[in-house]
């Protein structure tokens, strides 16, 4: 890895954790922005950096708000998934996408992500004695309307801050 992509990928790592905090919390389900450093990073950088985003970002910020406990590994997942399906999608495009292929992935990956919360909140709810399937379940619909209002919402956020990333990066090679 190249020293401009490590620094790249701890500004989206640095993100993530900073935007994980600027958020709506209702009980069993989270509104944020939080994802856009993760899907900037693998539709930039590919899989791996998706992944490492994803992986190390989500870490932290369990580990700052919950420390370590035995279903962190699972909470850290989602978002690692998640930057790895937009980096392979990303690379398999060549990383040139039309606006649609965008938009795909990122509503693709927000129900993935969705689906991979409420698998490890059922575990969690199971391990630690708070499982009722009206908490696990019960507010899934909402979760996945959730996740395609959010997605429409990355996308438009990104729509404007990959612009300025290829301006960016054509101002800085020079």
């Amino acid at each position: 890895m190249n020293v401009k992509k490590l620094i790249w990928n701890a500004f989206f790592i640095a993100m993530y954790v900073v935007l994980s905090y600027v958020s709506i919390n209702l009980g069993n389900m989270v509104i944020t922005v939080s994802a856009i450093p993760i899907i900037m990073g693998g539709m930039l950088f590919g899989p791996v950096a998706g992944l490492e985003i994803g992986l190390i970002g989500s870490f932290l910020k369990q580990i700052l708000t919950y420390g370590m406990t035995p279903t962190t590994i699972l909470w850290i997942l989602p978002a690692a998934v998640r930057g790895f399906m937009v980096g392979a999608y990303a690379k398999q495009k060549g990383y040139h996408m039309r606006p649609k292929q965008v938009l795909s992935i990122i509503l693709l990956s927000g129900f993935v992500v969705t689906t991979l919360n409420t698998v490890v909140m059922y575990i969690d709810s199971k391990l630690y004695g708070y499982y009722t399937f009206a908490y696990v379940f019960g507010a899934l619909i909402a979760r996945y309307i959730s996740a395609i209002l959010t997605s429409m919402v990355y996308f438009s956020i990104l729509q404007v801050l990959m612009k300025y990333m290829s301006l960016f990066e054509k101002n800085t090679s020079s």
